[in-house]
């Protein structure tokens, strides 16, 4: 196979954001190890000045991802990030304006390999965000595993994700007057696992979780489909019943995340490596769903709000499809 190299001639802007994308990889495949790491060499080697201090302090702050995190305006508005943005790059679409009286659920989809567009919208100071929904503040939901690091937590939340739990979605949709939204990956773990280029199979039937927290509160549901998601990366091929696949659902049963064997492109050469592709990717805001506040819904009840979003979710991939080089052919796969 022929190795294509990265011209030399390459303009500062895009080595800085090949850069910038390189830093948002590594941070989630090694930071969180590091940072325990360090942990563990003051432990050894009784820096108990230092960790004692941090170790009681988060004792005392261990509830914070599921109260609403602790973002930094300062870490989001990092200069890295607008160069993050622009590799791809990221477009955020608003197709519907939205009241910020009411609380929404945003449904993401697809969950992608590592949801470039998911943070990249709703964990940055540089998308469109603020200028498309003004009074509307956006929490992007992730695994409570996450949070578990210490030090690397602290770096996760200031760029504003907050826990996943139900307990931390309802501190968000709680806000009296409105305002607040959870950007929650619908998919999950087991949905990376099937993130390949030209593929839109989404796990959703089963997910209902989120209609009875919407009805719970009162929140109104929006679909949400970022297309070219699935376009940034490669996985080894894993089909349903390979021994492959099996190893990583039995993975992603212990340790609650999946282990998406991917590859893309690397710093230099365009053949091999770990750096997501070159490819645009564009998030569609789609229409609200009215919810009307349901302290105790019904199984009926959820089911048919939870057949509504599925029924509004597929036409926002229809309608938007051409524009970003979909055959017409291809549909959305609900499993």
């Amino acid at each position: 196979m022929k190795v294509e190299f990265a011209p030399l001639n390459i303009p500062l802007a895009r080595r800085l954001q090949t850069a910038a994308v390189l830093q948002w990889v590594l941070s989630f495949l090694l930071l969180a190890q590091v940072c325990l790491g360090v942990i563990v060499f003051l432990i050894i080697y009784n820096y108990w000045f230092l960790y004692i201090p941090y170790l009681t302090w988060l004792y005392f702050d261990w509830q914070t991802p599921e109260q609403g995190g602790r973002r930094s305006d300062w870490v989001r508005s990092w200069t890295i990030w607008r160069y993050f943005k622009d590799y791809f790059p990221i477009h955020l679409i608003k197709t519907w304006d939205l009241n910020p009286s009411h609380n929404y659920i945003f449904g993401f989809h697809p969950h992608g390999v590592l949801v470039a567009g998911a943070f990249g919208n709703f964990c940055t100071n540089y998308s469109d965000f603020k200028e498309l929904f003004p009074g509307l503040t956006a929490y992007l939901h992730v695994l409570p595993f996450w949070f578990r690091c210490p030090l690397f937590r602290e770096y996760l939340m200031s760029s504003g994700p907050v826990s996943v739990s139900r307990r931390s979605v309802s501190h968000v949709l709680s806000k009296e007057g409105g305002g607040n939204i959870s950007v929650i990956v619908l998919g999950g773990a087991e949905e990376s696992l099937d993130a390949h280029p030209g593929k839109f199979t989404l796990f959703i039937r089963q997910r209902k979780g989120f209609v009875k927290i919407a009805l719970t509160h009162g929140a109104y549901l929006v679909p949400v489909f970022s297309f070219g998601e699935n376009e940034l990366f490669k996985q080894v091929s894993n089909p349903e019943g390979s021994w492959l696949r099996a190893v990583q659902e039995k993975l992603q049963k212990i340790m609650g995340f999946a282990l998406p064997l991917f590859h893309a492109r690397g710093i230099f050469q365009y053949n091999f490596g770990l750096m997501p592709y070159r490819k645009p990717i564009h998030t569609v805001v789609g229409r609200p769903i009215p919810v009307r506040q349901t302290l105790h819904p019904t199984p009926e009840q959820i089911e048919e709000l939870h057949q509504t979003y599925m029924d509004e979710l597929r036409k926002l991939f229809e309608e938007h499809k051409g524009k970003y080089g979909i055959p017409e052919n291809e549909t959305l796969i609900f499993r």
